[in-house]
């Protein structure tokens, strides 16, 4: 164990054997909107996890957030869709130390925050820029696997959870850019995925 990492048994409490593949249906690509699109700053709903259009939705984010180079999460108002519904994947990524691998999340909200750092995010909805937010890097999430509806809490931390706060926040109809500290903490992006 290094650094904040949870032990592998509270780290891995929470989703129970889901996969992506459980949701039964192949994912379509979906087109990813930019800023400011207006579903960007709206408050996505609340879904019905066991829907068919809200598996049909879970089975697309996964889809194209694996098409999308980088991403380790995709949230149903980026893909212009208000709704409460995310994926996030950060598997591989050299940041992570807890590593739920791909899933996705209905109705989620933060229960517990704690150990906030400032790091660098990006967006693929802000192509063009990059900026320092300050995010809890210990984080209990609590929300509703799609296709089964079952409720689940994920207990994670550093860059997981970092990326589960950018998706809710995209599902309250905030962008990262709403979190910076101010003008200072705004870059241009070097890299483009």
């Amino acid at each position: 164990m290094t650094g904040d990492a949870l032990p592998a048994t509270e780290a891995y409490a929470g989703l129970g054997g889901w996969a992506p593949e459980s949701l039964g249906v192949p994912g379509e690509l979906r087109p990813v909107v930019s800023a400011p699109n207006p579903v960007l700053s709206r408050a996505g709903g609340e879904v019905d996890p066991t829907s068919e259009e809200t598996v049909r939705l879970a089975a697309d984010l996964i889809a194209t957030m694996r098409v999308s180079p980088g991403c380790v999460g995709l949230a149903a108002p980026q893909v212009g869709v208000g709704a409460q519904v995310f994926a996030v994947d950060v598997t591989g990524h050299p940041k992570a130390v807890t590593v739920h691998g791909a899933f996705v999340l209905c109705n989620a909200r933060v229960v517990e925050a704690s150990r906030w750092k400032a790091g660098r995010e990006g967006c693929m909805s802000v192509p063009d820029l990059t900026g320092d937010v300050k995010r809890a890097s210990r984080l209990v999430v609590e929300g509703a696997l799609p296709g089964t509806g079952r409720s689940v809490r994920l207990v994670t931390d550093g860059f997981e959870a970092r990326a589960l706060q950018h998706e809710i926040d995209h599902c309250a109809g905030l962008l990262f850019l709403d979190r910076v500290a101010g003008a200072h903490a705004i870059y241009q992006r070097k890299v483009y995925l």
